[in-house]
């Protein structure tokens, strides 16, 4: 071949291969701009506000029975969905937990124990839920979904008694089970704001283009033991630097009673404290704390980044 015509040769073959490497590169370009597009049409971010109203409860050293001593609970829960399937949630709850010994009439031990208390749960959660089905407000094709969520959260609460003269008492201060006492310097007074994992699941349903109805069960598992102020042993006869309430509010065992039926009381002479090593509660095991109930959410913020073509 002569050189000239291998030089033109070479020169339609390059230009063929820029021909065709383009048409590649415009097949792929168009292609990722398609599907980019599909996939931004599926991502469809919203804000919700919400107020839920519902019960909470305790499991712990009086209670061991779900949805028994149900108190009422609620607060304001925002969630930010971020696609069809995963949503980031805040709440800020407040509900009531309480359990008294007098109702485990099964068990004796529990029963002459004769312990209460009650107490407030304030909390402050995030959460993440995951939809098991595509679900979208305002979408008939995305009506409604089972959920499950998971987080972490910061609560306060504070334990109290009812003492022999009616007043309700709070009870850690007392250190009722030697808590900052010299008697037992390893007992430390537990703190009334700590964290929690919340976790449970529910259902959403989409009623229009802006309102939810969504209802929802979620327990949450604490690192105290001490929702109820009961974890160890008794006292016994270690009662330096205890208060005279403390004693009583640590004691109230109804096994040993005067004349008149009543439990002998820490001034009486016949009163006899439980041993040292007596046990109270269940150190083994810490206390858990639950809130359900049903959410009334609106959407307040809707964009589709792209049209779906």
């Amino acid at each position: 071949m002569p050189e000239e015509n291998f030089h033109k040769f070479m020169i339609r073959k390059l230009k063929n291969n820029i021909q065709n490497t383009n048409r590649i590169l415009a097949i792929f370009l168009l292609s990722f701009l398609f599907f980019t597009s599909s996939t931004n049409a599926q991502v469809v971010s919203s804000t919700e506000i919400g107020i839920m109203a519902g019960g909470s409860y305790y499991l712990g050293d009086i209670n061991s029975n779900h949805f028994d001593y149900m108190m009422p609970s609620g607060g304001i829960v925002v969630r930010k969905n971020i696609d069809r399937r995963i949503t980031m949630k805040g709440e800020l709850l407040l509900g009531y937990i309480r359990a008294n010994d007098n109702r485990n009439t099964n068990d004796t031990s529990l029963l002459n124990r004769n312990l209460h208390f009650r107490s407030p749960i304030y909390e402050l959660s995030g959460q993440v839920e995951f939809n098991f089905l595509p679900y979208e407000t305002g979408n008939s094709l995305y009506p409604w979904t089972p959920f499950i969520f998971a987080g972490v959260s910061l609560f306060r609460f504070n334990p109290q008694a009812e003492a022999n003269n009616g007043e309700w008492v709070d009870l850690q201060p007392l250190g009722t089970e030697g808590q900052g006492t010299t008697s037992f310097p390893d007992r430390k007074k537990y703190a009334l704001t700590q964290f929690s994992i919340p976790m449970g699941g529910g259902v959403k349903i989409a009623v229009n283009k802006t309102f939810n109805i969504i209802i929802e069960y979620g327990i949450r598992k604490t690192f105290t033991d001490y929702l109820d102020d009961i974890s160890t042993t008794y006292t016994g006869q270690n009662l330096i630097d205890m208060s005279t309430l403390a004693i009583e509010m640590s004691d109230r065992n109804i096994d040993t009673k005067n004349s008149d039926g009543d439990p002998y009381k820490p001034w009486d002479s016949q009163w006899q404290s439980r041993g040292k090593d007596t046990q109270r509660g269940n150190s083994k095991n810490n206390d858990w704390y639950t809130f359900t109930g049903i959410t009334l959410s609106f959407k307040l913020l809707s964009e589709t980044t792209k049209c779906n073509y």
